[in-house]
């Protein structure tokens, strides 16, 4: 049986056959999948729901309606605001003329790769052994031949003397810059030597001649040797993307230009399905090089550069301005959106943090901060590598709704199961895709130290393994905040919260810090578990304080429910002195976790040595806009992009699935796009409210349906525009407007 596109499975025995790998499924896997199977309607759900992670409460009581969030990645823009309060747009893809004069003299340089070598070789004769001399003399004609083939380092004979090493490197340095140099470990403990390369930052014939073999550690991150002292180290530019993450972009620049994508930085990882701009900075690039991408990127463009003194780090923003366009509305009328749209700019929303902070994979993110918060090493190190129940079944939801590849999911699930049945590292190593970068590297530590469960979980990347414990505290935070709602409502603040402290209290008041340095905070969570967030949780601002509200506080009436904060919980923390607190015990103490007492000495796995912080508990959007917006044909983007604006005035060659609109919009207020038509007040539209509860998954095949986005038939989109601080989700904001989940599986179903 077909149905929609997908097969519904039956509750028997059936097998998947792909790549000549059988997979069984009994009826008892069956039974607790993420796959129902009813008469009616199939209905595929996510491994984990908003109401599982705590995200159980809205503000306003005002009915839902139906909006298919990212129906179209142009749908989703996102534009970073840097600490100055700017936003960040990508408005030229030029370099900047005050460089060309120095980019000039480099390409100078590289001229020198036409003329003779002969008196310089002789030159370094005096300096070196004649077995020296041959291999620089081979390798100054291969490369002034334009060979096709790798230019591979040369390494020169030991040399235990520093200050001939030193004559050496000054030698290349005066008169071979087109090489540079570095000192390796010779033979033995006592000597060193000197190794020559080609140096990639100049420009040269031969466009294969600067490849290098996986695993040689890339020398020409330090950019050229000859860098002049007026300019800034680090080349900051602005990078425009669509439909890629920010790992992956940058991964493919760096590609491009000879270098490692670490040698990357940036203050905020944005979101894989949307049109997102963000600054960058790079170590020692000439503006030109990367301009010169543009012609050959896809999907990814590069401009507004600038040098800088210092790199981006992580954090390093005040938050994002979103672009938002839900398509495919349906509503009881035009008054329930506009009640909606009203309400969320006047009262915001509940601050939660968002699906994506708990993972994308079949064990939430915060089972494995848990089981590292108990000290449970092994187990944690067994939930992350061993297969996982349910995993099958999830993959292959994963698979119909986003349309994977499914041989890599069939090598993921394959290798789990290898190394389970076999404990081989080696050939599960060879198995594993590369992405699943904590898998890999715990698998290389267990290699060197087998059965050292800890030393293997501190090898996965910090950003990445810190990730756990913060979703556990982020679970926490969220149940706390929808049991605040629920007691106390969303009005005003209620006897016993915590309020960030105003005026002349804090002189008087004993109060506490409202948030920490803490450098075991640093959060960067995996790209592939990031929506659109914002950015790190970093200290807002050093100078708030925290205090707890008092009868003559709410008497007095100085604080208002934007005040309230809860906590993440921490060592250097207070929590609220009324009900809400009891919510992060008990359920901390359900998962045999004590807030107050650690069970184990390892500090970045303990909450008890993390400082802790606090979060805004409602949150407005800033500079919020909406309008409704009616068009027939789902192919028409409904908001102009950073990239369309500069193909106004100059021709851009971007390859791209989706055609930019025909008309202009500027920020404040919306312009329409000429395809557009304004919102129809006589036709009204049902949608039966008791299938949009908060509290749960809806089934989405029993919404309304929308029109197909190919038909003629006017349908509704409503359009926002707003701005959020770092670390908040602007599918939070979405949710109180639609009352149904967020999650990208129940969006793709309604699409």
């Amino acid at each position: 049986m077909w149905r929609y596109g997908v097969s519904v499975l039956k509750p028997n025995n059936c097998y998947f056959q792909c790549k000549r790998n059988f997979f069984s499924f009994s009826k008892s896997n069956l039974k607790k999948s993420p796959i129902n199977n009813s008469s009616n309607s199939l209905t595929i759900m996510t491994t984990i729901t908003e109401s599982d992670v705590g995200i159980l409460c809205s503000i306003s009581n005002l009915p839902g309606f139906r909006g298919i969030l990212k129906q179209r990645y142009s749908d989703f823009i996102v534009n970073e605001v840097d600490n100055e309060g700017n936003v960040v747009h990508l408005t030229s893809l030029d370099a900047p003329p005050e460089t060309q004069a120095f980019e000039e003299g480099e390409t100078k340089t590289s001229d020198q790769l036409n003329k003779s070598y002969a008196s310089e070789i002789e030159k370094f004769r005096s300096l070196a052994c004649e077995t020296d001399v041959d291999s620089l003399e081979t390798l100054i004609n291969k490369i002034t031949s334009g060979s096709e083939e790798d230019i591979s380092p040369i390494v020169l004979s030991p040399d235990s003397d520093k200050s001939h090493r030193t004559a050496m490197h000054n030698f290349f340095k005066e008169n071979l810059r087109f090489l540079v140099t570095d000192t390796v470990d010779g033979p033995d403990s006592s000597s060193k030597c000197i190794r020559v390369r080609l140096n990639s930052g100049n420009n040269k014939r031969g466009g294969n001649s600067n490849k290098r073999k996986r695993g040689d550690k890339p020398y020409d991150s330090r950019g050229s040797s000859h860098w002049p002292e007026h300019l800034g180290k680090f080349l900051r530019f602005h990078l425009f993307k669509e439909n890629k993450d920010t790992q992956e972009a940058l991964g493919l620049i760096g590609k491009m230009l000879g270098i490692q994508t670490r040698s990357f930085g940036f203050a905020g990882t944005k979101d894989k399905r949307s049109v997102s701009t963000q600054r960058v900075t790079v170590f020692k690039q000439h503006a030109s090089r990367l301009a010169a991408l543009n012609e050959r990127l896809i999907g990814i463009k590069v401009g507004d550069f600038c040098y800088v003194k210092e790199d981006l780090l992580l954090g390093q923003l005040l938050g994002n301005r979103f672009t938002i366009t839900l398509r495919g509305v349906v509503a009881d009328s035009e008054d329930t959106i506009k009640a909606s749209a009203e309400s969320l700019g006047r009262h915001g929303f509940i601050n939660y943090f968002g699906l994506q902070r708990f993972g994308s994979g079949s064990v939430p993110t915060h089972h494995i901060g848990a089981t590292l918060l108990r000290g449970e090493w092994k187990a944690a190190a067994s939930i992350i590598l061993d297969p996982r129940e349910g995993d099958i079944l999830f993959y292959i939801c994963y698979f119909i709704l986003f349309w994977q590849s499914v041989f890599n999911m069939l090598d993921y699930l394959k290798a789990r199961e290898y190394y389970k049945e076999t404990g081989d590292i080696d050939g599960t190593l060879r198995q594993l895709p590369r992405h699943l970068v904590a898998e890999r590297a715990m698998l290389q530590c267990l290699k060197k130290c087998p059965g050292n469960y800890l030393q293997a979980l501190k090898a996965i990347p910090r950003t990445l393994r810190m990730m756990y414990v913060h979703s556990y505290q982020s679970y926490l935070w969220n149940h706390a905040a929808s049991v605040r709602v629920q007691k106390y409502g969303s009005n005003e603040v209620a006897l016993g919260d915590l309020v960030y402290i105003k005026g002349d209290d804090a002189e008087k008041t004993e109060v506490v810090p409202s948030e920490h340095e803490d450098d075991s905070f640093e959060d960067a969570d995996d790209c592939s578990q990031l929506d659109e967030i914002s950015g790190k949780d970093l200290p807002l601002k050093k100078n708030n304080l925290v205090k707890v509200i008092t009868a003559a506080d709410i008497s007095a009436g100085n604080y208002t429910i934007e005040d309230a904060v809860l906590p993440m919980p921490g060592s250097r923390i207070i929590y609220p002195t009324n009900e809400v607190a009891d919510v992060y015990h008990d359920m901390a103490k359900k998962d045999g976790i004590s807030l107050t007492e650690s069970v184990h000495s390892v500090k970045e796995f303990s909450i008890t040595s993390m400082t802790g912080s606090y979060r805004r508990v409602f949150q407005k959007p800033i500079d919020f806009q909406w309008e409704l917006l009616s068009y027939t044909d789902g192919n028409i983007a409904l908001s102009e992009t950073d990239l369309d604006k500069i193909a106004k005035t100059k021709p851009v060659n971007l390859v791209k699935e989706e055609h930019p609109t025909n008309g202009t919009e500027s920020e404040e207020p919306f312009d329409h796009p000429d395809e557009l038509e304004s919102f129809d007040d006589d036709k009204k539209f049902s949608i039966d409210n008791d299938e949009v509860e908060v509290s749960r998954e809806v089934d989405p095949l029993q919404v309304h349906s929308a029109p197909d986005s190919n038909s003629q038939e006017p349908q509704k989109a409503l359009k926002l525009a707003f701005t959020l601080p770092a670390s908040c989700y602007a599918t939070m904001a979405i949710r109180e407007l639609l009352k149904t989940s967020t999650s990208v599986a129940f969006h793709k179903t309604l699409n």
